[in-house]
């Protein structure tokens, strides 16, 4: 059967809560969750995790293909979410659980998908959207473009920090203990790009994770206010970090005092940070094992909404972009940017002052802070004359991303 005949056959809806075993179906197979991968995160079997996904699908938004039996196919997620970009707060479509039975690839099926994924976004004023690629170059054609890194250390204990001189103390708690919302909400108020969770997106964060086997170190400052944690366990003579986020510089340093603390229990440290930003510097002993990879990607849903309510540093002369996007047809358009004596931002569509010429991609890369115009412009990504470039480079905030989630 040819697949524009197959595709005829086909049904494309909102996956309801009655599809939820079909839902988990697709998901494990496309991504390959074994019961023992279930098993080590501590479920009892696939009947909980089914469970503990139903509140998932019933805040997300999730489209799917059906057969004329009503088999669900293909489909996508879309988790309604709130991030920080630049001290303004958007709402954000975090793409999920996107997936495709073998047999059904190559019909355009996904595709699809993620246009009407897109004009729901755009109907439910998510201006952006966040996703875990796994096929970096797939989301790249569907504009997507990569907005953060991780960074994963291995630190030996003779590497470890001498202990710093702090006035504070370390207490460890569960993981959902109190104190640890309180940081993390002051840090993804601090931190460009993170995420502000909610009980979902807790839940998310720790999905396919032992959660019994998790401890949280917390920092306190002498008068007792929390502002430092770093989620950890201890295995094998390795001392694994999550996460280690804090407020400021006392608590870091009180939070390494911890870790160091392990000296004679541990061979080394294994961790993760999420901000493109090499850790070996804050080391006496810098030789420790670094690797940096993509994180998340993410793409600007309505080019002209995002850009009203993003946060230029200063004003300009005004310029226009002239986007282009393989998929969201209201972005290829040109969007002119021209302050007035209030310095308030208005954006219309007739061309005003000099182009920039960039694709959606390119954009999100842009706006997000991942890298820089004078960087995007040698490299060929973005055109445009050398006043408007030191104009971008003038009113874009140079903070990089942190985002440490995962959905």
């Amino acid at each position: 059967m040819e697949s524009k005949d197959a595709h005829k056959n086909l049904t494309l809806k909102k996956v309801e809560l009655k599809y939820l075993k079909q839902f988990n179906e697709l998901l494990r197979y496309v991504f390959q969750v074994t019961d023992s991968d279930i098993e080590e995160s501590g479920y009892e079997d696939e009947s909980e995790i089914i469970r503990a996904k139903r509140p998932v699908l019933r805040e997300a938004d999730v489209y799917g293909w059906f057969t004329d039996d009503d088999e669900l196919i293909s489909q996508l997620a879309i988790y309604p979410c709130e991030v920080n970009i630049h001290d303004t707060v958007y709402d954000m479509a975090g793409l999920t659980g996107v997936g495709t039975y073998p047999e059904y690839t190559n019909m355009g099926l996904m595709s699809d998908l993620i246009k009407l994924g897109l004009n729901k976004m755009r109907e439910n004023k998510q201006w952006i959207s966040y996703l875990y690629p796994y096929n970096i170059p797939y989301y790249r054609r569907k504009g997507w473009e990569i907005m953060s890194d991780k960074i994963s250390f291995q630190i030996k204990d003779t590497q470890l920090p001498k202990p710093a001189d702090v006035p504070g103390y370390v207490e460890r708690e569960d993981i959902d203990h109190e104190d640890v919302f309180k940081v993390y909400e002051a840090f993804a108020a601090q931190n460009h790009g993170a995420m502000i969770r909610s009980d979902l997106n807790w839940e998310e964060y720790w999905r396919w994770e032992n959660e019994e086997e998790r401890t949280a170190a917390i920092y306190y400052s002498a008068d007792g206010e929390p502002c430092g944690v770093c989620f950890y366990w201890i295995a094998e003579e390795v001392f694994h970090i999550k996460e280690m986020f804090y407020l400021n510089q006392e608590a870091r340093k009180g939070l390494w005092n911890f870790v160091s603390a392990h000296f004679s229990m541990i061979d080394y440290v294994d961790g993760t940070t999420y901000k493109n930003e090499p850790i070996a510097f804050l080391f006496e002993d810098s030789e420790i094992k670094e690797s940096i990879e993509p994180y998340f990607m993410a793409r600007i849903v309505d080019v002209a909404q995002f850009i009203k309510q993003y946060p230029f540093i200063t004003t300009g002369k005004p310029f226009h972009f002239v986007v282009t996007d393989p998929i969201a047809e209201w972005n290829n358009n040109t969007f002119s940017l021209m302050w007035d004596e209030d310095n308030e931002l208005t954006v219309t569509n007739e061309a005003i002052g000099n182009p920039v010429f960039i694709d959606i991609q390119t954009l999100t890369a842009l706006l997000m802070s991942y890298k820089r115009p004078s960087y995007l412009y040698r490299i060929e990504r973005l055109k445009t004359d050398k006043e408007t470039l030191r104009t971008l480079e003038r009113i874009i905030p140079d903070q990089e991303a942190y985002f440490s989630d995962y959905f």
